[in-house]
């Protein structure tokens, strides 16, 4: 059907709760709806386009016909279109795949047995411990238990490979007990795996009971060597609970779930816990999933896919935002559970830490599709949240002005590309409007001579001809006022704000022309700020330094007759240093710009006639 004839079919549907299921000319379904009115829901996508996602565009591209069911309530609607998408795993709904399995602690049988984590259970003679629901879990316990136990991590075989070379690093950060440098024996290497495989089955509490009562037992028998190595046991053994205990919670029971957009892809994370602590960790990356156009949407989506895949909700579920629908979404979870479930938005506290945990997951996950750093990222967002910017900026542009009681006035522009200096496109400006010192003023004329290059070399795309995102001023109040009237001059909406120092001339907060925002309490977006702040300062303060030793050299050369501040610019700009101009041929020296035979000649007598000036020491002139 054509786009205007679906409008005509959605527009007959009633205006009653159901569900919608769209369907391509192959008659395949491709996406299933939930609507608390139909006719409104489903003629909105084949009216107007503009206001669309791309994916939404793409979906509706690709309807040919569509049906739908009535239900009594928008509720039963919800409960209906789950189980449907469960069923036909439309292309154009976000689904998750569900890779988890029942994985394994698996002990080999052999002299010298090794502890590993496997995803499957094979008729090998092993020892293994399982199933595990959460293969997050079970390979941190391995992991665990190898550091407290000093067992080996490598590949060497044993006895084989005993006393072949030397030990590697984790036998001198004492997490191996190094068995290939033959100087233990086996006895002592199955003691370890048989405390480490008790600790695996009974949980630490019970293993450093019975090593405490082993470690008593030897201090009795004067055996204080073994009571020695078991204390040191028991000390690892608490270092790992406590290391645990940070991301423990008061709550018995919950999930914590965490969005983060990059480019129109979104990653999703999440924490469950049980009993208090933390036993899984997951994370989902949604390619082209139109993230940055309605994230409430898309929580939604996501916790309909996630929870009607994996069931049983638990009875808190922390989130960074609310979801689009909160209540229907409620009343779904707590009929899923059996029990009522609630949402917490926490901002402060346990809750704000684990959901910041949480954050940093996602972050992670999605910068490690795009080639980033998760902490780069999870810093963007955090500054985009305080700055309420409707997505992470790519691109940030901070300046600063540099001078010395207004002599050599001059400014400097770094770029930020995903939280990292993006060196090739700094940029270096030598304020020519006026001589003086006008903060304000330079600032405006800057910012007036980017913008005008902008329209220069907008059809490029790239440099000058690409606006940031975001705008950083080295300043406060008076620099934004400045700088705003020259972007509502040339009508240019970019986020404009100002970096605020304290007394102690370190990042305080950023500032608009109305308010101060406090970033000190955000630690991500606090260290990408000050670390603008403090490159901006430092490139505009190089330039400055560059721009006083030129001057300083040219006035040099004015002293020989016959040149001029311009000759003298130009002997630098082409030679490059005193030291060259010192050691020039007249014929060299009159190949600079504008020099002729007789400045030539003079620059000549200047550094090789006998006196002061021959004996000046180049070096410390260049």
């Amino acid at each position: 059907m054509e786009l205007q004839e679906l409008r005509e079919k959605a527009m007959k549907l009633p205006l009653r709760p159901g569900v919608y299921i769209m369907k391509d000319t192959k008659d395949a379904i491709i996406y299933i709806g939930k609507a608390k009115a139909l006719k409104n829901r489903v003629s909105q996508y084949f009216g107007s386009q503009k206001h669309h996602t791309e994916k939404v565009r793409q979906m509706v591209q690709h309807v040919d016909h569509f049906d739908y069911i009535l239900c009594e309530s928008e509720f039963e609607a919800l409960v209906l279109e789950c189980s449907l998408i469960k069923q036909h795993q439309p292309k154009y709904n976000i689904l998750l795949k569900d890779d988890k399995g029942y994985s394994y602690i698996r002990i080999s049988h052999e002299p010298w047995r090794r502890i590993s984590f496997v995803m499957q259970k094979n008729e090998d003679g092993a020892e293994y411990l399982g199933p595990y629901m959460s293969a997050w879990y079970a390979q941190n316990a391995v992991d665990g238990a190898l550091k407290i136990f000093g067992l080996p991590t490598c590949h060497k075989r044993f006895p084989q490979d005993c006393g072949k070379g030397r030990p590697c690093l984790n036998y001198y950060i004492k997490q191996c007990c190094a068995p290939c440098s033959g100087k233990v024996s086996q006895e002592d290497y199955d003691e370890r795996v048989r405390s480490a495989v008790d600790f695996l089955k009974k949980g630490d509490s019970e293993s450093i009971r019975r090593m405490t009562e082993q470690m008593n037992a030897a201090a009795e028998h004067l055996d204080f060597e073994l009571a020695a190595k078991l204390r040191d046991r028991i000390l690892a053994v608490k270092k790992i609970t406590q290391k645990q205990q940070v991301v423990a919670t008061r709550l018995q029971e919950q999930d914590a779930v965490c969005l983060m957009t990059d480019k129109g892809d979104a990653a999703f994370a999440v924490l469950r816990f049980a009993e208090g602590r933390l036993y899984d960790k997951e994370d989902f990356l949604l390619k082209d999933s139109g993230a940055a156009d309605d994230h409430a949407a898309l929580r939604a989506e996501f916790l309909k896919r996630y929870y009607a895949m994996r069931g049983n909700p638990p009875p808190v579920i922390t989130l960074d935002e609310p979801p689009q629908e909160e209540a229907l979404l409620l009343d779904w979870l707590t009929e899923l559970r059996g029990r009522k479930v609630k949402f917490l938005y926490p901002q402060k506290g346990e809750q704000q830490k684990i959901l910041e945990m949480c954050r940093r997951n996602a972050a992670e996950r999605l910068a490690q599709s795009h080639g980033h750093l998760g902490h780069e990222l999870s810093a963007l967002d955090e500054l985009a949240s305080l700055l309420g910017l409707p997505e992470a900026p790519e691109f940030i542009e901070s300046y600063d002005i540099s001078n010395l009681m207004g002599s050599e006035n001059v400014a400097g522009m770094v770029v930020f590309r995903n939280g990292r200096p993006y060196k090739s496109a700094y940029r270096r400006f030598a304020v020519k409007g006026f001589v003086g010192q006008d903060d304000y003023a330079s600032m405006q004329e800057v910012l007036t001579r980017r913008i005008e290059e902008y329209f220069k070399n907008k059809d490029s795309g790239e440099g000058f001809g690409r606006l940031p995102d975001l705008i950083l001023l080295d300043g406060g109040k008076g620099q934004v006022s400045a700088v705003r009237e020259v972007l509502q001059r040339f009508q240019i909406d970019v986020p404009l704000y100002g970096m605020v120092k304290d007394s102690h001339h370190r990042t305080r907060a950023i500032t608009d022309e109305g308010r101060e925002i406090a970033i000190t309490a955000k630690r991500q977006a606090f260290t990408l700020v000050s670390s603008l702040q403090d490159e901006v300062h430092r490139f505009a303060i190089s330039y400055h330094r560059a721009a006083r030793k030129k001057h300083s050299l040219t006035s040099s050369l004015t002293e020989i007759e016959g040149i001029g501040t311009e000759r003298a610019k130009s002997l630098l700009a082409y030679f490059k240093t005193l030291k060259r101009i010192r050691q020039a041929e007249i014929e060299e020296l009159m190949q600079a710009p504008r020099m002729n035979r007789p400045a030539a000649e003079a620059v000549y007598r200047y550094f090789h006639s006998e006196g002061e000036n021959a004996n000046e020491n180049p070096e410390e002139l260049g």
